[in-house]
């Protein structure tokens, strides 16, 4: 099996070293770097498996990081955080990134979360869904259609009105368990253990972010917020 090339990008020096002992000790491959620019010139010199930004860091902030990483590849960003404060961690999201981790983090906490990254954008490229009612089941076959949306579960695209709609790994997960079950309300909680591979609680706010980037993509109105539950796809 390949190495699991990591992008890490952190100002503090202590911080940087040892993290990147820490991941290579996992048998992660990391390139780290001390700022945003450097960042950028290694993430296109090297195209790493995974981005780990801090969110503060010199020469082009983390948030700015990732929508530059963003525009140019889907490649699974997770933002590093020293506070667990709603405006970086919303920031963040907005940007692009699929996961977050708060500052100071266990080693063993962050290998996980970035494992789990990395198993659901596998099987975003390599088969639809995750769950155990996942879109490529559905009895309609591979192309679902949800009026002028339109969902090729094998080929993993989407299409609007007949124009294709880019996703990222995450955002065609998060549509294909919608996908699975139209109509049917999933919890915020739900979508976190079936799209996000949490074992555990996690932030629901990252649920919300990427329900509303992936309400823009495909339609405001088609994505249905039922209050104090969560959320379902209009049958």
């Amino acid at each position: 099996m390949a190495e699991t090339h990591v992008l890490f990008v952190e100002d503090d020096d202590v911080i940087r070293e040892a993290t990147q002992l820490a991941l290579e000790r996992d048998g992660f491959v990391v390139t780290a770097m001390p700022d945003g620019l450097r960042g950028l010139d290694a993430f296109r010199a090297n195209r790493p498996d995974i981005a780990l930004l801090d969110v503060m860091v010199p020469g082009l902030d983390g948030v700015s990081l990732c929508r530059r990483i963003r525009d140019e590849s889907t490649v699974p960003v997770i933002m590093l955080s020293a506070r667990a404060d709603s405006i970086d961690v919303v920031l963040g999201l907005e940007a692009g990134a699929d996961d977050y981790v708060t500052k100071p983090f266990d080693g063993a906490v962050l290998v996980a979360r970035i494992r789990a990254v990395l198993r659901r954008f596998g099987h975003a490229a390599g088969a639809a869904g995750g769950g155990a009612g996942s879109a490529d089941q559905d009895p309609q076959g591979p192309l679902l259609a949800f009026g002028d949306l339109e969902i090729d579960t094998e080929g993993m695209e989407v299409r609007k009105g007949g124009a294709p709609v880019g996703l990222t790994p995450t955002e065609m997960r998060l549509l294909l368990e919608f996908s699975s079950t139209p109509g049917t309300v999933l919890s915020r909680d739900k979508l976190l253990e079936r799209v996000w591979d949490y074992g555990w609680g996690g932030d629901t706010r990252v649920v919300d972010v990427h329900v509303q980037r992936l309400r823009t993509k495909i339609g405001q109105d088609r994505i249905e917020t039922v209050r104090g539950f969560g959320y379902k796809l209009k049958a």
